[in-house]
């Protein structure tokens, strides 16, 4: 197991550019990683990582080393963790980062169950805007609406999320109700100011490829909780959610528009730094997240 430690403790440098940040991250002294680091370098009779009094930068032999022990340290984690499953009873504490709506809409109802089932292991949750990297923040795992985390993490897909177009009563009977996409550019549409190309949207055709289209409004928003509360005012059409929007189409408050073409649904990923030893904890609450999410019909 101090093999294992010292290359955790060697990818982790390399990772994170310096040896204070990789003893940060795997929570060990500054003088522990950095005995890791000489036992390794001791071990193939070469330098593998350059120091400065402020960074770490490896050499071309450690580069080379980090990219084939850092997929088999991740495969070594989640083979053990896996078979502890059937001898430990996991016990304390589990940092879970989230996005915050989506997180208490549907992250904290699943954490309060998985500690139902788990009453051995605490959790601290915190709620973060955007992608957040797990290591950065001290995080076990970390759950991550949009587009696929990058290769320096270990993920595992858990659901899609359907989206909708939608609109208030009040303002189709005023505008009409539009038949296809094309019809968007007609209409005020309710857009979302804090992103990059929030004006172009997606939609799907009946052989479910991908289009996009161009829209404006008088009304932009900054966040998706805005969003729909401009659309129940009756300030135009906006993209959203299935599950933010469905108690709103249940009372008729909200109308579904455009249902043949609707936009593509939304990944949702678990996301955990790939150079630690995966705990059996954090992968019974990855494997709890992807039973529960299927069980809820996500994408519903």
């Amino acid at each position: 197991m101090k093999r294992i430690a010292d290359m955790e403790a060697f990818v982790a440098i390399v990772e994170k550019g310096s040896l204070t940040a990789a003893a940060r991250q795997l929570g060990r002294s500054l003088q522990s990683v950095s005995r890791s680091l000489a036992a390794m370098e001791q071990d193939v009779g070469v330098e593998l990582v350059r120091r400065t009094t402020r960074q770490a930068s490896p050499t071309e032999t450690g580069l080379m080393l980090n990219e084939r022990l850092r997929p088999a340290l991740a495969d070594i984690g989640e083979a053990m963790s896996r078979a502890s499953h059937g001898r430990v009873d996991p016990s304390g504490r589990l940092r879970i980062g989230s996005p915050g709506r989506a997180g208490t809409s549907h992250v904290l109802p699943a954490i309060a169950a998985f500690m139902n089932a788990y009453p051995k292991i605490d959790v601290d949750l915190r709620y973060y805007d955007g992608f957040v990297d797990p290591a950065d923040h001290n995080l076990d795992v970390a759950i991550r609406v949009g587009s696929s985390p990058d290769s320096a993490l270990k993920s595992r897909h858990l659901a899609n999320w359907r989206r909708v177009f939608v609109a208030a009563p009040s303002y189709l009977d005023r505008h009409g109700r539009p038949k296809r996409p094309a019809d968007l550019v007609r209409h005020q549409c309710i857009v979302r100011a804090a992103r990059e190309g929030a004006n172009v949207w997606p939609f799907t055709t009946g052989a479910k490829k991908v289009d996009t289209i161009t829209v404006a409004g008088r009304f932009r928003a900054g966040g998706g909780h805005a969003v729909m509360e401009a659309a129940l005012l009756g300030l135009g059409i906006a993209i959203a959610p299935f599950w933010q929007v469905k108690p709103c189409v249940g009372t008729k408050s909200l109308e579904l528009v455009l249902e043949r073409y609707e936009p593509p649904s939304i990944p949702v990923y678990a996301v955990w730094t790939a150079t630690r030893v995966l705990p059996a904890k954090t992968r019974l609450f990855i494997d709890f997240m992807a039973q529960r999410f299927r069980r809820d019909a996500m994408v519903s």
